[in-house]
């Protein structure tokens, strides 16, 4: 009798031990970390926090970045995830405690990311939904990221000044905007 009162007292602590084990994993997994909003553009560009990173950021730099945005996603009712991501290196680079004034940033919009850049009007005339790049487009510019749409895109794609949103400038072509930029010492970003 004592062996299976020692046999069943073993096997309920075996078994308390096994849910003790999932709870504490499941504790884990819910604590994943989260994106988090920034300070530089509230509403867009959310990033991780990365508390001892091996390679240091250098927050005493000018930062001079040139995007080259020619993507967009397949779904013209879901943001371009390439023009937010201009969003995420300001609020990434603000937590790691670069300067706003340090970041010096602007895109070289084309191909289909063109589309981006329309009126609401009009991007709801050709896809049906509402443009859903206007308030991070109108977030960039507020910080001071210049948004360049090639001219050669818009030439072949009509979209002429009236047809874009207003804070948007015109380059004789993405080419021109990435060339100069980089002989001017910014660092280009593509995907």
């Amino acid at each position: 009798m004592r062996a299976a009162l020692l046999k069943t007292t073993f096997t309920f602590m075996k078994n308390l031990l096994l849910i003790a084990l999932c709870f504490a994993f499941a504790k884990a997994y819910s604590q994943q970390p989260s994106s988090q909003p920034g300070n530089v553009i509230k509403d867009f560009g959310k990033t991780f926090d990365v508390p001892e990173p091996d390679f240091k950021t250098d927050t005493e730099a000018q930062f001079y970045i040139v995007f080259d945005v020619a993507k967009a996603p397949e779904d013209p009712s879901v943001r371009n995830p390439y023009i937010e991501t201009m969003a995420r290196f300001l609020n990434m680079h603000d937590k790691a405690g670069v300067p706003k004034e340090n970041m010096h940033i602007r895109a070289a919009i084309h191909g289909k990311a063109a589309y981006g850049v329309l009126t609401n009007e009009l991007y709801k005339e050709k896809y049906g939904v509402d443009n859903p790049n206007i308030a991070l487009l109108e977030a960039l510019n507020d910080a001071g990221v210049e948004l360049i749409l090639c001219g050669q895109t818009a030439g072949s794609r009509n979209i002429t000044s009236a047809r874009r949103l207003e804070m948007i400038d015109v380059a004789l072509s993405a080419m021109t905007v990435l060339s100069q930029s980089q002989m001017s010492g910014y660092s280009l970003i593509a995907f």
